[in-house]
């Protein structure tokens, strides 16, 4: 009795599995029926470039990335955009900080051969990699000549604690030899900070990408500045294109200790506010913000917000001025969409910033000084 009950459940679970197969197999032929339908002069296009192109057409994936890209320049939207799957894995290794890698460089040598320099103590060089060896393959992919360096980056990396399998040949006689090498965690820091010259009472705090954990490397910045001397500090968002929303508003509220940093909505949808939940760390501190015409998005949310408060003075240029919100769809290949999808605006700015940007508070003349005029003008404002 037991056997067949078994048996009668098993019979069941096998015909659920085969259910839910030809249900998503039948969602995905109307899926794929309503596109033809939607888009039929694509289909008709297609159809005759197939039948009667004298070349044989490109692989499937090109022929949709084209599709998709062709898609998105007719939308016109500037900041929703297609990113290949390569392209997608590099920019979220920015975001999040840090990526799982063997721990070496790669530069291409005179001929174009793809060259290895390990870190010193890192995986590659424990596993035996040596400085300049030549690298050949990363797990299937073939190095050759006209690969781009971004792929070649991608296949290396990979979640940490994963193996990865590389194969060099190594000079003088170029004799191939295979390492298998366990990925580590490499932080990517979107910080550097540096004393002024010539006014160690000046710590500067480079900030390159809003990422997730930039926050964290301002107030270690800080206190590293300040245990070498400096007692007053300048936020550098020169030339920084922006990153994570949140992480911007968490780098603003280091800074204030009350209010609203941005308000936010999304189609359909109440405004929403990030408001300052505590007292920043860094509140009781004298800053100013150091802005160009490419400081944008998540750069402008930082400047915006502490202009708005009183809390510390533009120096520089107007801004750049993308005041929308992208959200992130990853697709099936890796690849991603990245879709304008809400708005943001900082309370209290008397302009908003997708119009003309941020204004500065102190302007900056380029020309007439041999130093950084930026610099400049931020040590005559807190020490003359």
């Amino acid at each position: 009795m037991a056997y067949k009950r078994a048996i009668y459940f098993y019979i069941i679970f096998i015909v659920g599995i085969l259910a839910a197969f030809g249900c998503g197999y039948l969602l995905r032929t109307v899926q794929d029926q309503k596109a033809a339908e939607q888009f039929p002069l694509l289909a008709e296009a297609y159809n005759i470039l197939e039948k009667h192109a004298y070349s044989e057409l490109p692989a499937a994936t090109k022929l949709e990335y084209g599709m998709i890209h062709g898609m998105l320049d007719a939308y016109d939207d500037p900041y929703t955009r297609f990113v290949e799957p390569v392209q997608h894995e590099l920019a979220s290794d920015d975001l999040a900080g840090k990526f799982g890698g063997i721990g070496a460089t790669l530069e291409r040598d005179p001929d174009g051969f793809v060259i290895l320099h390990p870190f010193p103590d890192g995986p590659a060089s424990t596993a035996g990699i040596r400085d300049g060896d030549r690298l050949l393959r990363v797990d299937k992919l073939i190095i050759t000549l006209d690969l781009e360096k971004d792929e070649i980056i991608a296949a290396i990396r990979g979640p940490e604690g994963e193996k990865v399998e590389i194969e060099i040949a190594r000079p003088p006689d170029f004799g191939p030899e295979s390492f298998i090498i366990k990925r580590v965690d490499f932080p990517i820091p979107s910080v550097t900070w540096h004393l002024a010259p010539g006014e160690n009472r000046l710590g500067v705090i480079q900030v390159n990408l809003i990422a997730a954990r930039t926050s964290e490397e301002i107030t270690t910045a800080v206190s590293e500045l300040s245990a070498r001397g400096a007692t007053h500090f300048a936020l550098d968002l020169r030339n920084n294109r922006g990153g994570l929303l949140t992480a911007g508003v968490d780098i603003a509220r280091l800074f204030l200790t009350q209010g609203i940093v941005i308000e936010e909505q999304y189609r359909g949808h109440k405004i929403n506010p990030y408001p300052v939940e505590r007292a920043g760390e860094l509140a009781p501190l004298p800053f100013v913000v150091l802005i160009n015409e490419n400081t944008a998005s998540a750069a402008e949310i930082v400047a915006g917000s502490l202009q708005a408060h009183g809390r510390a003075p533009l120096i520089g240029h107007p801004s750049f001025g993308k005041d929308t919100i992208q959200l992130v769809f990853d697709l099936e290949d890796e690849s991603s969409l990245h879709v304008t999808a809400a708005q943001w605006w900082v309370p209290g700015l008397d302009n908003p910033v997708g119009e003309n940007g941020l204004h500065p508070d102190l302007a900056v003349n380029p020309e007439g000084t041999a130093g950084d005029p930026f610099i400049e003008g931020t040590i005559a404002l807190f020490f003359e």
